[in-house]
This record gives structure tokens, C-alpha cells and sequence, in this order.
């Protein structure tokens, strides 16, 4: 009995997919041949981003469960008739999405089986809003029979169905066929004896049916567009222009209205169709208008273009122009004038203007302009101007201003910034304190100019009989300024020693520009620097010789 009973049992579930599966037929074969006005379909590249299921489900558990034996016999869960179904889906995609689901069934002998699950769903969206898909759930089973304690469990569904999209933000679940795979505990009731009992799998079947209630996604809507196109874009005047227009994505079953207009010339249209009288219009190029109307539509109903043509006037001789300056060449700072002279061809009035000035500055009225040089470099500059007559036509003309490159700057000098005396008789080479100050002074000046050179010239009164004093007056400047106790570290390479003979106990500081050449080098003497060393202003004391140790 227990196999011809399960043999029935899934020969009445598959019997009643096929029902309901032969009950939407109809549907899908009218929504494929006959579009519905009032549910238009969604457009092949959109999908709502959140669907949501409510409806019906019948279950049957496929498993046994304890009867109150004991101990417990294995009896068939009967099917479940009761039931309620909700899902929510969140699409990524067209195709793909995650979906959570809750499914609850019961019957009157107090059994039911609760489910909560979520995984992936794929959906594949046809033609006309009919989808069909397919998932794949895992969760967790709650499970309930008469007197025996509940159960929770692992549960897994598989399957899929077909959806029919109605209205825009609804669709019918025409059916929903699911395997649910679940693994029960009745350890509280069932000996470990009876292992099979104990821990059963059910092995399920879930039939669905319901609403699905859909939200985001939808296709922009189409806006009507408008193409204006002309017959001959460049005419001549007095002849005619024929412009035409095509409406797109308007209502075809709506009569449309065209209106249209032009910038120049006299325009009649008829719907789609105008013609342009260009008598009595000058040259140039105009634009015609056509507005396309869907009176009938509430919204998204106008569409205009534009389309371009040229009137062309009978060749004009462009006027001629010539431009001179006085004087053609001066000093920066000084200024010029410009004349031009236009006339026309065609005996019409001209005027200049439009001056122009590659450097300087030029202010002009009429057909005079004057050109100021203030900060201009040397060189030409180039003063243009347009001659333009009463119909617009054009010449251009232009004079140049040569300025003259000023005289060059003298070359830089060496001068004497300050000199040394040397009061000390005892230490006639030692550089005193005033003479430091005023050595801090050239070494200042030698920061500012790191290009700058020095040259010491040392001097000695002919009085004075010490060998090389004047040499070392020079290179004891030297020593100071390079690296004495002021610490001013000028490099010494940057630094010359001379010997003078001005007969006077002094040293002399000369700075030196780059560029620039020393004016006394050939009435002094370089200084032996190998032989002549600086004389420290202390020098450390003579070291002590050790007495001799007692024989």
C-alpha cells in the first residue's frame, strides 16, 4: 500500500503542474501572436530590480515521521493543502539576482513545515513578459506532527517556473514546481537503533502559484524626435527652397501637425513639406524651422528641427585698401602714426577700423591710428587694419614700425671697495679690528654677488724693512675673509693676493664683476701664496722641550 500510495501521490503532483502548465497555454500563445495596449511589455534591455512573490503553495513533504508507538513506527507525512508563500528578489542583472524565501504549509491533523531560504535565481526574460526561471535555495526547515516535538533541519530547494508579466508593475505566477530536500532530527522520540527514523531526509515536492509585484528598472521612455532635410541647400536669390520633415517614435495611429517657419524669405507648408521664396533676401545663410505636434498625446508630444541653406547674391568686388607709417622707424617710448586709405570698386561706402598691433599699443578713429612704443621690444611691429564696405565685404592691409635696439649698457667695473691700515708697529701685518669691520663689509658684498671676485693688493712704506710685509698683508685679508674667526667662508679660489707699491702700510680691496677685469693688474704683482703663508693673529705657543733625565 505504501508504494501504490507514493506512486499516486507524485503522479497527482506531476498531473497538476501539467494542469496548470496547460491552463497558461492559451495566455502565452495570445501574448505571443497579440500584443496587449494595456500591458506593453518591457523593452529586451530592461528588468525591475526588486521582485516580490506573494501566493499560494501546496507541499508534500516527501518523508516519515514517529507515530506514538514504542517504539515509534515510521508513518508517511501526509501532504500539505494550507499554504502561503513569499519570496523577494534583488536583480543584479538582467539575468541574475539573489532571493530570500519563506514558505509555510499545514493541513487540519496539526502538521506544518515552516521554511526560510535564500540563494541565487536565474531568469531568463522573453518576449511579451513571459520569464521563466530557475533557483537554487539552502536554509533552514522547521517541522511540526501531532504530539512529536518539533524539528529544525537543513532544507534545500531546486526548481523553477514561469512568470506573465500583466500590467507594468505586476505579473502572474502561472506556476512554480520546487524539489525541497531536508534532513530531519527525531533523536528526542526515536531509539538510536533506528537510524533511519531517527535522522530521515525528506525529499519534498512544492507547487506555487501567486502575484509578483515588481519595482525599478523600467525602460526610459522613447523620446519623439524630428529630422528637417533641404532639397538644394545653396541657392541663388529668387530661387526656391524645398525643406521636408519625418517625425519619429510619434503614436502612428495619432494625426500629427507640422508648423513651420524660416529666418529669411516667405515660407508655405503643407504637412510634411515646405517651400522657401528667397526673393528680395542678401546673401547669407537662414534657417527653416518644422514643429511636429501629437495633439492627441498628454505628454512627450512635440518634436522640432532645423535645417540650413544659402542665398547667394551676384559676385561684389571687396574694396581696396593701403596703410603707411610715419616715421617707419624710432626709439621705444616714441610714437607713430597710421594712415590707411580704402576705397571701393563699386563706388560704396567703406569705413576703417579693426587695428591691430603686434606690440605696443594702437588707438585709432576713422582711417588714422596712432601707435605708442612705450615698452615695446626692438624690432618691427606690424599695425593691421580692415577696410569694410557697406555690404559687408572686407580687405585687410598693414604697415610695420621697425624699433630701434637701444645702446648697450657700458661694461661692468672693478672698484675699490675700502682699504687696510696697519698702525701696529710690533705687528705690522696684523689686521685690526677696524680693519676686520671693514672686511666683514667685503665679504657681504661677495655673498650679494656670487659671480664677484676680490683682489687684496697689499702695500708697505718703504720705512718698513720686514721681507714680504706687503704680501702678507694681502693673504692675511685673504685668510680672514675665507675662513677667519668672523666665519665668513668665502671661497678662497674666488680671492687674489697682489703686491702694490703705493709706499703706504695699507692693503686694498677690489671687487671684481663678472665680466669685468682688474685696472691695476699691470702695476701690481701676484703674490707666491707657496711662499708667503698668513701669519695668525695667536699663534699656538712653542711646545716644551723635556727635561733631560739624571745620569
Amino acid at each position: 500500500m505504501s508504494l501504490c500510495h507514493e506512486a499516486y501521490r507524485r503522479f497527482a503532483s506531476v498531473a497538476l503542474v501539467l494542469a496548470i502548465a496547460l491552463i497558461a497555454l492559451p495566455a502565452l500563445l495570445t501574448a505571443q501572436s497579440t500584443p496587449a495596449p494595456a500591458a506593453p511589455s518591457p523593452s529586451s534591455d530592461s528588468f525591475p530590480s526588486v521582485e516580490v512573490f506573494i501566493g499560494y503553495q501546496w507541499l508534500n513533504p516527501g518523508g516519515n515521521v514517529p507515530d506514538q508507538s514504542t517504539p515509534p513506527n515510521a508513518v508517511q507525512m501526509p501532504s500539505l493543502s494550507k499554504g502561503f508563500s513569499a519570496s523577494a528578489t534583488y536583480n543584479f542583472t538582467k539575468y541574475l539576482g539573489i532571493e530570500g524565501n519563506y514558505g509555510g504549509s499545514s493541513n487540519s491533523s496539526d502538521a506544518s513545515v515552516n521554511t526560510f531560504t535564500g540563494g541565487p535565481k536565474l531568469t531568463y526574460r522573453g518576449e511579451n513578459g513571459v520569464n521563466f526561471f530557475a533557483h537554487t535555495l539552502i536554509g533552514v526547515e522547521r517541522l511540526e506532527y501531532n504530539y512529536d516535538p518539533s524539528s529544525k533541519g537543513v532544507v534545500a530547494i531546486l526548481g523553477g517556473g514561469m512568470d506573465l508579466h500583466i500590467w507594468k508593475y505586476i505579473s502572474i505566477r502561472l506556476f512554480e514546481a520546487d524539489a525541497q530536500l531536508s534532513h530531519q532530527n527525531f533523536g528526542g522520540v526515536v531509539p538510536p537503533s533506528d537510524a533511519g527514523l531517527r535522522r530521515p531526509g525528506f525529499t519534498g515536492e512544492v507547487l506555487r502559484s501567486g502575484l509578483v509585484f515588481t519595482s525599478g528598472g523600467e525602460a526610459p521612455e522613447v523620446l519623439v524626435g524630428a529630422a528637417c532635410s533641404v532639397q538644394n541647400s545653396d541657392v541663388m536669390v529668387g530661387e526656391p527652397v524645398h525643406v521636408t520633415v519625418a517625425g519619429s517614435n510619434f503614436n502612428p495611429k495619432h494625426p500629427l501637425t507640422y508648423t513651420w517657419a524660416s529666418s529669411g524669405g516667405k515660407i508655405e507648408g503643407k504637412d510634411t513639406g515646405a517651400t522657401i521664396d528667397t526673393n528680395g533676401l542678401s546673401g547669407g545663410s537662414y534657417t527653416a524651422t518644422a514643429t511636429v505636434t501629437d495633439a492627441k498625446a498628454k505628454k512627450n508630444n512635440t518634436a522640432s528641427c532645423t535645417a540650413n541653406f544659402n542665398v547667394k547674391e551676384p559676385p561684389k568686388n571687396p574694396p581696396q585698401v593701403s596703410c603707411s607709417a610715419s616715421p617707419a622707424s624710432l626709439q621705444a617710448g616714441g610714437t607713430a602714426t597710421i594712415t590707411c586709405t580704402c576705397t571701393s570698386p563699386d563706388n560704396v561706402p567703406v569705413t576703417v577700423g579693426g587695428w591691430t598691433a603686434s606690440g605696443g599699443s594702437i588707438s585709432g578713429s576713422g582711417n588714422t591710428a596712432t601707435l605708442s612704443t612705450t615698452g615695446a621690444s626692438p624690432g618691427p611691429i606690424t599695425i593691421g587694419a580692415t577696410c569694410t564696405d557697406s555690404r559687408g565685404l572686407t580687405a585687410a592691409a598693414s604697415s610695420s614700425v621697425t624699433i630701434e635696439a637701444p645702446p648697450p649698457p657700458p661694461p661692468p667695473q672693478a672698484t675699490k671697495v675700502n682699504e687696510c691700515a696697519y698702525p701696529n708697529v710690533k705687528k705690522p701685518w696684523r689686521v685690526d679690528n677696524t680693519c676686520k669691520a671693514a672686511l666683514d663689509d667685503v665679504a657681504l658684498k661677495l655673498q650679494q654677488d656670487s659671480d664677484a671676485k676680490l683682489v687684496v693688493v697689499g702695500n708697505a712704506d718703504p720705512s718698513e724693512k720686514r721681507k714680504n710685509l706687503a704680501g702678507e698683508r694681502a693673504v692675511d685679508v685673504k685668510f680672514y675673509i675665507s675662513g677667519g674667526e668672523a666665519k665668513q667662508n668665502i671661497d678662497a679660489s674666488r680671492i687674489e693676493t697682489r703686491t702694490g707699491n703705493a709706499g703706504t702700510a695699507t692693503s686694498e680691496q677690489w671687487i671684481v664683476p663678472a665680466g669685468a677685469t682688474f685696472p691695476e693688474a699691470d702695476s701690481t704683482t701676484p703674490v707666491d701664496e707657496t711662499k708667503v703663508l698668513p701669519i695668525p693673529d695667536h699663534p699656538k705657543p712653542a711646545a716644551k722641550k723635556k727635561a733631560k733625565k739624571a745620569q
